[in-house]
């Protein structure tokens, strides 16, 4: 089963739990699309808040699925913030204090959005909306205090820049071998081509690791470099690839083409002698551990502020590196302007 399929296997057997509004928002997010694997934890959220209300005795019933659209709708600005701050005092508790506030961002939003939903996006018999009355709007997300030179401060010494992107490359070609057993040897010169045009794909394009993992055979184009991709929200981009990982992507294509598979991804895996199409959790697993091999263990998110700290740092423009990620506005492309400047100091220092 792939991983897609594995998150849409889950939320169908969530579905069964659910009061049919709630399904009916589910089906909306597939038309869109949403990813299932965010479909998937916006149910876990649906679920947990459902269940509060029940524990809480704010609904007369016992069951999930029985909750109704009044009672839903009836739920009060102070009852809602009493299960975001069980929810703050839970997550605080589990994850410190310092790290709790995107997760809990996180359910809050899944709760807006299906109150939106409910609210705006429905139709009875009668022409009119589910509910009136969106107690949601109510609560707001809180932002993370943090300034964007914090945030660089906090990225210093995980990117890979300059040269670095090189010699990264090279040394998982050339030297990550003499540091493995023989048994992991192995594993590694058989996939040792799809994991360097997977790094060098993220270090040339700045693709998020869903966007890589939902490329397939007709999505690249090494002639024009670019490749094709499935943005946030369905979008779909064309995005362009920077030369130097152009040969690493050729040599593992010659070799995914002569691969016997009905399997239209890019990126596969063959385990168990099943190819399957490659996970979101089987890349954060190579880059953690070749990162780790050679410098610090970082994400492929890291490796995406590496490529757009890189582009920004000879562009200067922060709409060609915001066009570049897939952001609707340059506002999130400010933070590579501090990491350039924190680069440039840093460099000052050394002359």
């Amino acid at each position: 089963m792939s991983e897609n399929h594995g998150y849409q296997y889950n939320v169908n057997k969530l579905m069964l739990e659910f009061p049919n509004y709630v399904n009916e928002y589910i089906q909306s997010k597939r038309v869109v699309p949403l990813s299932e694997a965010s479909i998937y934890e916006y149910c876990l959220d649906f679920r947990k808040y459902l269940q509060w209300l029940i524990d809480r005795s704010i609904t007369n019933h016992n069951q999930i699925k029985e909750i109704t659209l009044q009672e839903l709708e009836n739920v009060t600005k102070h009852e809602l913030e009493d299960f975001v701050l069980h929810e703050r005092l839970r997550l605080e508790s589990k994850c410190g204090s310092n790290t709790h506030t995107s997760a809990l961002n996180r359910t809050i939003a899944a709760i807006k959005s299906l109150y939106n939903y409910l609210c705006e996006q429905t139709e009875d018999e009668h022409g009119n909306t589910y509910m009136t009355r969106n107690v949601s709007r109510l609560i707001h997300i809180r932002k993370k205090s943090e300034t964007l030179h914090y945030r660089a401060a906090q990225l210093e010494g995980k990117l890979f820049l300059g040269d670095e992107t090189k010699a990264f490359l090279e040394f998982v070609e050339h030297n990550y071998e003499n540091s493995i057993s023989n048994r992991a040897r192995t594993s590694f010169k058989k996939n040792k081509m799809r994991d360097l045009a997977i790094l060098s794909l993220f270090l040339s394009s700045g693709l998020r690791c869903a966007e890589l993992v939902g490329i397939n055979l007709d999505d690249l184009n090494l002639e024009t470099g670019k490749v094709s991709v499935m943005r946030k929200e369905g979008k779909k981009d064309v995005v362009s690839i920077a030369q130097f990982s152009h040969k690493y992507i050729n040599d593992y294509f010659v070799t995914r083409s002569s691969i016997d598979t009905e399997i239209q991804a890019f990126f596969i895996t063959d385990y168990d002698q099943k190819i399957r199409k490659i996970s979101n959790a089987s890349i954060n697993k190579l880059v953690a551990k070749y990162s780790e091999a050679y410098k610090v263990r970082v994400t492929p998110h890291t490796l995406r502020h590496t490529f757009a700290t890189r582009l920004y740092n000879v562009s200067h423009s922060q709409v060609l590196v915001s066009n570049q990620l897939g952001h609707s506005s340059t506002k999130p492309t400010e933070l590579y302007t501090h990491i350039v400047s924190a680069e440039a100091k840093d460099a000052l220092n050394k002359l």
